[in-house]
C-alpha cells in the first residue's frame, strides 16, 4: 500500500519527485518515481539509515528502488548504500576508485563527525562500488516518457560530483554538496575550490532559471540562490 510524501515526513518537490532531510547532518535523500523504475538519490549515512530510506521509498513507490545515484563519495551520502542490494548504483566517474581505496578515510571521517564507531566500521566494510560510472551525461529511462539526466558536473565540492536533473514543470536538480543552504559550503581536503564556481555554472545550465535546486544540506532553493552561492565561492577562493 502506497502512502503520501507527507505521511512519511518527506517533502514533495514536483510531480513524482520528493526528498527528505535526514537527522544528524541534515543530508538530503531524493526519490524519483517512474512508471516502473524508481531512482533514489543518495543513500544516507549508515546501514540503518539506508534501510530506513529503502523501506520508505518502497512504501511511497509501491515497488522497490531499482537505481541509486550517489552525488559524491562522502560518508554521509554513501554509507547507506549496502542497504540497496540489487540496485544499479551510479556515481561520477572516478568515485568508484575513491570508495574502493578510501574506505578507511571514510570510516575515520564518519567517526570524527559523530557516527558511532561500530556503525562506521560496518558500513565501510560492506560498502559496494558503483558499477555505473558517469562521464559526461547519462540519460536514465524511468518509463512512460519520464527520464532523469545524471551529469558529471564537477570537480568542485569533491573531484567526483554528480548532479541529477529531473525534467518537468518545474525541473528539479539534485545538487549534492555543490550547493548547501543550511550552512556555508564545506571545502574539505578533497575539494577543488578553483573549479567549484564553474561546476555551479554547469549546474545552472543544466537546470535553468525555473528549476528547483535541491541542495545536499538544507532547504530547496532557486537559481538565484545558486548564483549568489557561486559568486560567494568565487570571491572566497579568488577565482572568476
Amino acid at each position: 500500500m502506497t502512502v503520501t510524501w507527507e505521511e512519511l515526513g518527506w517533502e514533495r518537490v514536483a510531480e513524482g519527485v520528493g526528498r527528505c532531510r535526514l537527522p544528524g547532518w541534515d543530508c538530503t535523500a531524493g526519490l524519483v518515481l517512474g512508471a516502473g523504475p524508481v531512482l533514489m538519490v543518495d543513500a544516507g549515512s549508515s546501514l540503518a539509515e539506508g534501510a530506513r530510506l529503502r523501506g520508505e521509498a518502497q512504501r511511497l513507490a509501491g515497488r522497490r528502488v531499482t537505481h541509486l545515484a550517489l552525488t559524491h563519495p562522502h560518508f554521509d551520502h554513501v554509507f547507506g548504500t549496502p542497504a540497496f542490494a540489487g540496485t544499479d548504483v551510479y556515481a561520477a566517474a572516478g568515485a568508484e576508485a575513491v570508495l574502493a581505496h578510501g574506505r578507511e578515510a571514510l570510516r575515520l571521517d564518519a567517526v570524527r563527525n559523530g557516527l558511532p564507531a561500530p556503525e562506521a566500521e560496518e558500513a565501510a566494510d560492506a560498502l559496494p562500488l558503483p558499477r555505473r560510472p558517469v562521464s559526461g551525461e547519462w540519460a536514465l529511462d524511468l518509463g512512460d516518457g519520464r527520464r532523469a539526466l545524471l551529469a558529471d558536473v564537477g570537480p568542485g565540492h569533491t573531484r567526483h560530483d554528480l548532479a541529477v536533473l529531473v525534467p518537468g514543470d518545474p525541473p528539479v536538480v539534485f545538487c549534492g554538496d555543490l550547493v548547501e543552504e543550511s550552512g556555508d559550503p564545506q571545502a574539505g581536503p578533497d575539494a577543488v575550490p578553483s573549479r567549484w564556481p564553474a561546476a555551479l555554472d554547469r549546474l545552472l545550465a543544466l537546470g535553468g532559471d525555473d528549476a528547483r535546486y535541491v541542495p545536499g544540506h538544507g532547504a530547496v532553493v532557486d537559481a538565484a540562490f545558486v548564483r549568489r552561492q557561486r559568486d560567494a565561492l568565487a570571491a572566497r577562493f579568488g577565482v572568476s
